[in-house]
């Protein structure tokens, strides 16, 4: 069944058309990735969708009843709310909702900090709690802006759960390329490049750019030959033509139409100039921070222990772990912003590094785009240059009146296109980069991720992106489970190595809560089961084990470059590999589930 239509629909902002002619439906069932350039509208068209704006032209026309639940890219709260005030407060009768909310909270790990005001909580458990008021309502079709930005890997990992058992429909705006690959089934593209602004299709993220590279090749064709129609043209009317006057004058009024078409097109299919070059400082040395057995604790919590670390030029370190985990902790202390508890630290004298903040607390949101770059004159200096200040925007993509709007008016991803501009103006030999990738477009993380590959320096990056987390990162640093109480910081090559990693110390907690809860039931509990169930429990270990070798192959295979080059293996392994991992948790509930009954 379809729950909502929009036909035509047209938007504009500032005097700019961000999208029209923009048809689509959505049905039951499906999982929608909403991607596409920063500044296209997308965050635009979904409040569109959930009744919060209105188009310009066109209309979206809705399932009667349909309920519709919508999370904002930056959710608010009611002034001193707590999390289970927040849960109720879409509810018309709260009182009746209170059952609906507890096996909310219940499901998405709320409970320890139901009463607790939401204002104290991170950006990760905000999105949580944000995601639960929208799940009390019931909605059919759920909309998600940017729900990634702020979780943490293990947040992810357990919504990229949770969306692909989804009884409703979805639909999401991300630039996780992992998150959509797994939990999209199908992918709208809003980009002024296709016709008509959409390009819809049917399948995975793998299939989404398969087809997106054929759509922009066919554009290309589409504008050479019309070039060469245009040339033709032009040459005609050049020469004079002993033709009537009506049909040369018909001649040129057609030429005019095609060289309006060609400029269209031109306008299509001219690539995006964003130009990022960080600029290394003019001496460094080889070894650039050398840390012998690091300890840092808070409250009676040890972050992390006999840590060594060397950073040196070359290094390309990832740091993971959930939030609070102790990474911020971590950057601090190598920079010198924070004394260790225990260990020594030696640096490069001077050393110098770029720092990218996770909050961009270097951007002044009141000034505009010009003012945040350049406070007086017209020139900037980049790298030892002087650069006209407008040249130096246009690299980022903020062409004439788009430079005078204040820095509050841009999107999510322009900001960070913003901060990233100011930290091309400075030259160091450590970057330090805390999730520059949030609101960021794909083809901006594909430039970013040339950009830092081709920095000859060292890159410290927190990133919750793990597909440019893989791509830039050949070393990753992990922090542990809080539930483990483990000091000891894990090394990984490579993401998807700390994944299986990561499942495995789940799966320690859960015999450990298993063993804890189960307090050496007696024969004749187990006596209680049926037969079936009985004989259930003693197999599901092996089947398990068998799960996650299988889990494990196809984790290995999908890095594999010959697979990795091949988009249609690629498809059906990732795949695979989301079926395995989804049958996995089921087998894990079950299993406990049987050990409560004993």
């Amino acid at each position: 069944m379809i729950l909502l239509n929009t036909h035509k629909l047209e938007k504009g902002f500032s005097g700019r058309t961000l999208f029209r002619d923009v048809s689509f439906g959505i049905g039951e069932g499906e999982r929608v990735g909403l991607v596409g350039p920063n500044g296209a509208g997308k965050s635009t068209l979904l409040r569109i969708l959930a009744g919060l704006s209105e188009a310009d032209s066109g209309n979206v026309s809705r399932k009667r009843g349909l309920r519709i639940g919508f999370m904002d890219q930056t959710p608010t709260f009611s002034e001193g709310a707590t999390v289970m005030s927040s849960i109720l407060e879409k509810l018309e009768d709260p009182n009746e909702g209170i059952a609906k909310a507890m096996q909310i909270i219940a499901h998405l790990n709320l409970g320890a900090i139901e009463d607790k005001p939401v204002e104290e909580l991170s950006g990760g458990w905000r999105k949580r709690v944000a995601l639960a008021r929208e799940l009390a309502t019931e909605p059919e079709l759920l909309l998600l802006d940017e729900p990634t930005n702020h979780l943490d890997v293990s947040g992810i990992l357990w919504l990229e759960e949770y969306l692909r058992q989804a009884p409703y429909a979805v639909m999401m705006i991300t630039h996780d390329r992992l998150f959509l690959q797994r939990v999209a089934n199908r992918i709208l593209d809003l980009d002024p490049r296709n016709p008509n602004h959409l390009l819809s299709v049917n399948g995975d993220y793998a299939m989404f750019v398969e087809a997106k590279e054929h759509e922009l090749k066919a554009l290309q064709r589409h504008e050479k030959v019309q070039r060469n129609q245009l040339r033709r043209e032009v040459e005609w009317l050049s020469r004079g033509s002993i033709a009537r006057q009506t049909k040369q004058s018909a001649r040129i009024e057609a030429a005019a139409d095609l060289k309006e078409s060609v400029e269209s097109l031109k306008a299509q299919n001219r690539p995006r100039a964003l130009d990022i070059e960080f600029g290394q400082a003019e001496h460094s040395p080889q070894k650039l921070m050398d840390a012998e057995g690091l300890q840092k604790g808070y409250d009676g919590r040890t972050l992390f222990d006999k840590l060594d670390l060397l950073i040196t030029k070359k290094t390309r370190l990832a740091l993971l772990g959930d939030n609070g985990s102790g990474k911020s902790t971590l950057i601090k202390i190598l920079l010198g912003q924070e004394k260790p508890d225990a260990g020594t630290i030696k640096r490069a004298d001077p050393l110098v590094y770029a720092h990218f903040e996770q909050n961009r607390d270097t951007l002044d949101y009141s000034k505009s785009v010009l003012k945040n770059l350049c406070p007086e004159g017209d020139y900037v200096h980049v790298q030892g240059q002087a650069m006209h200040v407008r040249s130096y925007l246009d690299r980022f993509l903020f062409p004439g009146i788009k430079a005078e709007l204040p820095v509050s008016k841009l999107s999510g991803g322009e900001q960070a296109r913003l901060r990233l501009a100011q930290l091309m103006m400075q030259s160091s030999q450590v970057l330090v980069l805390d999730e520059p990738t949030n609101d960021l477009d794909t083809e901006t993380l594909e430039v970013l991720e040339g950009a830092l590959q081709d920095y000859n320096g060292a890159v410290i990056l927190v990133t919750h992106d793990r597909y440019f987390m893989d791509a830039v990162a050949d070393n990753i640093l992990a922090f542990p489970p809080s539930e483990l109480e483990n000091p000891n910081l894990e090394k990984f090559a490579s993401y998807f190595q700390w994944e299986t990693w990561y499942r495995e110390q789940n799966e320690k907690v859960r015999q450990k809560m298993r063993a804890k809860n189960s307090g050496g039931g007696t024969s004749e509990k187990k006596l209680r089961m049926s037969f079936k169930e009985k004989f259930e429990l003693e197999n599901i270990e092996g089947v398990v084990m068998k799960l996650e070798h299988e889990i494990a192959r196809l984790t290995e295979l999908s890095q594999d470059p010959t697979i990795l080059s091949n988009h249609k293996k690629l498809n059906e392994v990732l795949k695979d590999l989301g079926k395995q991992q989804s049958e996995l948790e089921k087998k894990y509930a079950r299993w406990q589930d049987l050990e409560a009954r004993k």
